[in-house]
């Protein structure tokens, strides 16, 4: 069982390091999961004082997602259709690489220039509010990215520390 919770573990901290870059998918709670799982299993030993501070840590960084864009968007003086602009501009970039890896930045900017020019006729404006959507969006994908990466990283050295334990065959 607990080779069976390892394994979904490390799957769940995948897909939340994926997660970090698709709006559908919560990121860092879905990477405190496989860290969850890692420590039900026999061989690593419970602390739930690391499992609690992670979790908030996660859900944390899930909530300042949606503050942190909509703060750089107000701040620069934009609206709501710069900040779904900037979300469809990252689908675009996901799911049709057109620009390779630079589409990842620049469709997400694109797509929250769009969404302001839509509603505000200032071309001046509408690029400022842009840029701060864009780096409101950025700055979330980046915190969340982060958070993932590290509980990726933390999942494979509990689970290499604990290998002994965790893959006896006895």
């Amino acid at each position: 069982m607990d080779i069976a919770l390892v394994i979904i573990g490390f799957l769940f901290t995948l897909v939340g390091i994926i997660g970090s870059f698709l709006p559908v998918l919560p990121g860092p709670p879905l990477s405190w999961v496989g860290l969850l799982l890692l420590y039900l299993t026999k061989a690593v030993p419970e602390d739930w004082w690391f499992l609690g501070i992670t979790l908030v840590i996660a859900l944390t960084a899930t909530v300042l997602d949606y503050v942190i864009p909509a703060a750089g968007t107000k701040k620069f003086g934009g609206s709501k259709a710069g900040m779904w602009g900037s979300i469809i501009g990252l689908l675009v970039a996901i799911f049709f690489p057109v620009l390779g890896p630079f589409g990842i930045i620049i469709w997400p900017f694109v797509g929250a220039l769009v969404g302001e020019l839509s509603q505000n006729q200032d071309q001046k404006r509408a690029w400022k509010a842009a840029f701060g959507s864009f780096i409101g969006f950025l700055t979330g994908t980046f915190l969340k990215f982060l958070i993932a990466l590290i509980y990726f990283g933390l999942f494979l050295w509990k689970a290499i520390e604990y290998s002994g334990e965790i893959f006896t065959f006895s």
